[in-house]
């Protein structure tokens, strides 16, 4: 009997900004981040990032300080409401 190989095909795409167009405009809410509070920039440390994380735009940038695509953020808030400091 002879066996078969099988090889799974798995897709290692992600969305990026502007995979859906430039959204920017559809904006009602301005999310602002309060330096301040925000923790990656308090501790100099790639810590927490919930903004990044959450963002289902992939608007919002993994750097100390993190910082918003305007262009294509929609002002969903999911980025305010996942703050644990209310940082936004």
């Amino acid at each position: 009997m002879k066996t078969k190989e099988f090889c799974k095909m798995i897709s290692r795409s992600t969305p990026g900004p502007g995979d859906g167009g430039n959204t920017g405009s559809w904006r009602v809410l301005r999310p602002v981040i309060n330096l301040e509070k925000c923790i990656p920039v308090k501790t100099n440390k790639r810590a927490c990032f919930n903004c990044w994380l959450y963002c289902p735009d992939c608007v919002v940038t993994k750097t100390i300080p993190p910082i918003i695509d305007f262009e294509y953020c929609k002002g969903c808030g999911i980025c305010a409401e996942e703050c644990p400091v209310d940082a936004i």
